[in-house]
Order: C-alpha cells, then structure tokens, then sequence
C-alpha cells in the first residue's frame, strides 16, 4: 500500500529556503533541538545515481530526513545523537524484491510444507524479517506466503511490534492448480469468473501485489483476467519466466514484472520472445534472481557458508537442526542438479534483458533452499557487478531507487533526499569499489529508528 505523501514541516521549508547559504543553518537549530539524528561525515550515495556526497550530514526528525548538507556548511542542532559515519558510505536502505518469509533454506519443500505451517507467523516469519532488517534490507517484497500470516507479519512490523523491513505482499500464487500439498499459499483458478474472484479476494484483504505463475498452463482469458483484475484495484502483477510461453502470455496480457532468467538450460531467449521483451523497453520490469543459481556451486565449494550463524537469528534450535541436516548431502539432492548446467547459460540471458531496455531489480528469491535472508541480498549484488560487469552504482540502485518505482512510494522511499522515510544503511569502506562490503552492514535506520 502507498504510503500518504509526506508533507513539508516548518523547518524543512525553511531549510529549502537557506540551504544555499552556507553557515544559515543555526536558523533551524532552536526547532529542531534536542530531537533526531544525525549521521556525519560518511560519502553519502544517494539513490539519485549522481557524485557522492563527501563529508555528508544527514538529519533526522522522527521518521524523516529533514535536511542533507556537509561538515562545515550544515550544523548539526544541540542536542541531537551523533552518529559518526567518518570512513563509511552512506546509503539507502536496499530493498529485496522478491523473498519468501515463510521459508529459511530448506532443502526440501514437501518436508516443510507439512511440518512448519503452525510456526509461520509466531517464529519463522519474525525471524526472516529480522535477518533481512539486519542485513541492511529495509524494504521487501514478499512473493508468495499464506495471506492471513503474511498480511499479519506486515502489519506487526508496521506497528513497530517486531523487526523487520517495509513488506509489499503477494499473498499466496495464483496458478492453473496448486502443487499437492501447497494449497495454504497457492491457489488455483477455474475459469474467467473464478480468477477475477480470486484477484478481488486479494485486493480486498490489502495486498500490494498479484503473484502469478504457471501462466503457461492457464487459458489466455484466465491471464488476461488475472491482469485486469488486478489492474482495476491498482495492483502490478508480478509472474514466473521459466518457461518461453510464460513470458509470451504475460507480455501480452500486461505483466507488470517478471521473475527469474527462467528457461531452465536454455542458452537464451528465443528470437520473438527478446522482440516482445525490446517492445515492453523501459516500462517492464524484470527481477533476475540471479545469485541463488550460483549458491549450489559455491556452497558445496566453500561450506563453511552453511556454518554462518546469522541465519539462526530468531530460529528455534530444532528448526536450525532440521535446516543444517537437509543440507548435508549437496550433490545428493535433485533441486540442484541442474544448477551447473543451468550456470553457463546466466550470461547471457542477463545480458539480452539488459539490451532489451527492461527496468531490472535486485531480488534474491531468499528462503529458498539454501539461500538465507541473512546473506541473499549482498550476494545478488556482488554477482550483478562482479560477474556480469554492472556498474556498482546501477546496482545499487536497482536495489534502492527502481524498487520505489516499480512499487509507487518513490515518493516516500528509495532514496535519501528530505522529506522521505530514513531508510539508511552505512558500510565501512567504498562501497562503489568493493560492493561485497555490503555483506557487513555496519549502521540500520528504518523510518528514523536504529536496529543495529
């Protein structure tokens, strides 16, 4: 849901007016006084994709940045809690555009799906969304979950209740016919009428967003109606990539945005489907998830990974038992078979989206077997810029700025600039020279409050 817009106090009109003027700023000191924070002296990364800021001061008044300026010219008011951030850069809080609360890296889906229900919304759901606040993202979405649960943890987080990033929710899939077993976050749909039905059902209980999937496997009319349905309530649609004909139907019914490379060991995407895709520049949306096909590899490599205990965070130790023994036999499992032959293909598909002109988003498909909410979103990062060369500086803002455009609170979030949310995040060392950093975020402030 769109937050209101925020409306301008006194002080940040009046610090509109002076800000120019260098040394004006005690004009503001006696209404702000003894209120906020402000972070002072980090290389402020903005979200904007301009020069950093060298020797930044961010203010803060209760959720809100009040003013940006720098040492010398911007006076931090008396009595307000300092926060050094000499050495580090300063940037928005990432977003993850796609994550799973409901799950924390378990290899087998079946096992889950039957034991853990009962505990979504008291521990496992609190406890993904901790990792992830604590791991610098302060906004995410959450595409696939049971819609009372998920709807639950939304609110609690936004009452402050528990810890947690800003969630934009999907609620369970909508697809030709759930997977046995899955029914309590997947639904099916049988016919025009019912689809609509079950798009209005979602509306109506608050989603932010549609999650569509096996689109291949639904009649035209029952995607065309998913879509409009959801469009008429002011809601983008999300769907799956994995197969040619997903992304064919969805193009033409107007998904907002698509999820995955997809087409398995594909070595690209076909001839008609890239001209669809080129004819969608600049207004599609597409979230790669490319780090978690990567996590098989590297993990049987280097598993010491597995023994990283920020994953545990919130988890009861029966859950982190059951987790680590699903993982003791890598090679052994089926849902990683294919990951090596899948491997060769990424470049490629991620290059053609990148020349097709598609808006891409950082998302990590956290949850999923061994991709944990603690490490997903730093990883997703690092391999967009070290392995398929993307500038660090478009990376970062497919995790901070395009995410609050896609889901219409740019206003609001995405960016540091006065007047929008403190969603901050702070990393010791240049970050736009060594974007791993981000695995080790120093300083959290969501809406004006400090996690860690």
């Amino acid at each position: 849901m769109t937050p209101d817009k925020p409306q301008p106090t006194d002080s940040m009109r009046l610090v509109k007016r002076v800000a120019p003027f260098l040394g004006l700023w005690s004009l503001l000191a006696a209404p702000l006084a003894g209120e906020g924070l402000a972070l002072v002296g980090g290389r402020l990364i903005d979200g904007y994709g301009g020069r950093p800021l060298e020797n930044s001061v961010v203010l803060i008044e209760g959720e809100r940045i009040a003013a940006i300026g720098q040492v010398g010219s911007l006076a931090v008011p008396e009595g307000t809690e300092v926060i050094s951030t000499e050495g580090m850069s300063v940037l928005p809080g990432l977003w993850d555009m796609h994550v799973h609360l409901m799950i924390v890296g378990h290899s087998d889906y079946d096992h889950w799906d039957r034991t853990y229900p009962p505990r979504f919304r008291d521990e496992i759901m609190p406890a993904a969304a901790e990792q992830l606040l604590l791991a610098g993202v302060t906004s995410a979405r959450d595409l696939g979950a049971p819609l009372e649960d998920i709807l639950a943890i939304r609110e609690k987080i936004a009452r402050g209740d528990i810890p947690g990033p800003t969630l934009y929710v999907s609620g369970p899939f909508i697809q030709h016919r759930p997977y046995p077993g899955t029914e309590l976050f997947r639904w099916g749909v049988e016919g025009v009428e019912d689809a609509r039905a079950k798009v209005r059902r979602l509306a109506e209980a608050g989603v932010d967003v549609i999650k569509l999937i096996d689109q291949d496997q639904m009649t035209v009319e029952e995607v065309q109606a998913v879509v409009d349905e959801a469009h008429a309530h002011g809601l983008p649609v999300v769907a799956h990539s994995h197969r040619p004909e997903e992304i064919r139907r969805g193009i033409a019914a107007g998904v907002d945005c698509f999820e995955h490379t997809g087409l398995g060991t594909m070595p690209e995407y076909p001839a008609d489907v890239f001209e669809l895709m080129k004819g969608r520049a600049n207004t599609l949306f597409w979230t790669p998830t490319i780090a978690p096909l990567l996590l098989y590899e590297y993990t049987r490599d280097n598993p010491e990974r597995i023994d990283d205990p920020r994953w545990h965070l919130g988890l009861a130790a029966d859950v982190v038992r059951d987790v680590r023994a699903s993982l003791e036999h890598l090679e052994r499992l089926p849902y990683y078979q294919l990951m090596p032959i899948r491997r060769p293909t990424l470049r490629r598909k991620f290059a053609q989206l990148r020349e097709a002109g598609i808006i891409l988003l950082i998302g990590t498909d956290s949850g999923v077997p061994l991709n944990f909410h603690s490490d997903a979103t730093w990883r997703e990062i690092e391999t967009w810029v070290n392995a398929f060369g993307v500038a660090p500086m478009d990376a970062i803002r497919a995790a901070t700025y395009w995410p609050a455009v896609h889901m219409g609170v740019e206003a609001d979030s995405g960016t540091v600039a006065e007047g929008k949310y403190a969603d901050l995040i702070a990393v010791r060392g240049d970050v736009l020279r060594h974007v791993a950093l981000l695995q080790d975020v120093d300083l959290v402030i969501k809406h004006g409050k400090r996690y860690k």
